[in-house]
């Protein structure tokens, strides 16, 4: 059912004000008591309690709660929904088929519940029949299963097991998102952009075709083109997309030694940075979209920010690091 969209707007401009916006910059400046301090004195975390900023976890866990409250409570269609809380469905069937095939502590391996929960996922692995999923996770539920089967224990690396669950995931999202123009566009945006850096790490195409996503513009001879033994071919393999710029980047970090850590952080970052390029024009579903990703960006650089406090980083090399402050780059879409 199709929610108020003038209402949920209302609700979010209160809400806004609790965004930590360009305060996490200035938490780079201080230490990482100083920082918890500020945090839990504005309200992040809800008022949950930590003896020592080595509990900073908890914080953001509460917040990431207070933020799925928000997405079933205000979501404004089910589409939203399965943008965003599909994914940790997928999570859990792939932990959850680990953790029955190879004896694991499955509670360690889980994200809180996504459309589904946990235990009926559990239970429908446990007796082998997927009925009441839906059908792309049942789908990957059996061929994950058939995997474990046929040989006990799939590659020590879980890549065989997690390309099935992640191409599951990206059909389901590209079916339930195809009549939202902006959902569409980030769901083949990050599809793209997984898929090129795949094919950069991959030995050979043969390879990355295991682990190609569908849903994205690039297709598999495109991107066949960056295995090219000419250099100069598959430094051009994308000119004329939208990821010229996105590919040049990783080929320079690569040249350079380095791992893809700066086109990581902009995979990472794109939602927010899409709709953040155009925020005094958003309309429709975008404010709830931007705020999301906003709350979800933030709680991503509290974990950065601690994680490099507690190691003693220098402030330059923290807001490096952080999404709200990193480099920027729009597809053209």
């Amino acid at each position: 059912m199709a929610k108020d969209l003038t209402y949920t707007n209302g609700v979010i401009a209160a809400r806004e004000k609790y965004l930590l916006k360009d305060k996490i910059s200035r938490l780079c400046e201080g230490g990482a008591e100083e920082a918890l301090r500020a945090l839990t004195e504005s309200g992040f975390g809800k008022g949950v309690e930590v003896a020592s900023v080595y509990g900073y976890e908890k914080l953001v866990v509460a917040d990431e709660r207070d933020i799925d409250g928000f997405i079933r409570e205000y979501a404004p269609s089910d589409t939203e929904l399965q943008y965003f809380l599909a994914p940790r469905d997928f999570h859990n069937a792939k932990a959850l088929l680990k953790a029955h095939f190879l004896g694991l502590d499955k509670q360690s391996l889980l994200a809180p519940d996504g459309l589904v929960s946990a235990d009926f996922i559990a239970e429908r692995i446990a007796l082998g029949k997927y009925d009441g999923l839906d059908k792309f996770l049942a789908e990957a539920l059996a061929e994950g299963a058939a995997l474990f089967s046929e040989d006990g224990s799939p590659d020590l690396s879980g890549a065989e097991t997690g390309a099935i669950f992640d191409k599951a995931l990206f059909k389901r999202l590209s079916e339930s998102c195809r009549k939202d123009k902006t959902l569409k566009i980030l769901v083949r945006t990050k599809a793209d952009m997984t898929n090129i850096l795949t094919a950069l790490r991959s030995a050979s195409a043969e390879y990355a075709s295991k682990f190609y996503l569908s849903g994205g513009k690039l297709d598999e001879k495109q991107l066949s083109k960056l295995f090219s033994e000419n250099a100069d071919e598959a430094e051009h393999a994308l000119d004329g997309t939208e990821y010229t710029e996105f590919l040049k980047l990783c080929l320079a970090d690569r040249a350079a030694g380095l791992p893809f850590t700066r086109a990581e952080r902009l995979q990472e970052s794109y939602e927010a940075n899409y709709l953040a390029a155009n925020k005094y024009e958003l309309e429709k579903n975008r404010p709830f979209l931007y705020y999301v990703f906003r709350r979800r960006a933030e709680n991503a650089d509290v974990r950065i920010l601690f994680a490099c406090l507690l190691a003693g980083m220098k402030e330059t090399d923290i807001k490096k690091r952080l999404r709200s402050t990193g480099d920027k780059w729009k597809a053209v879409n």
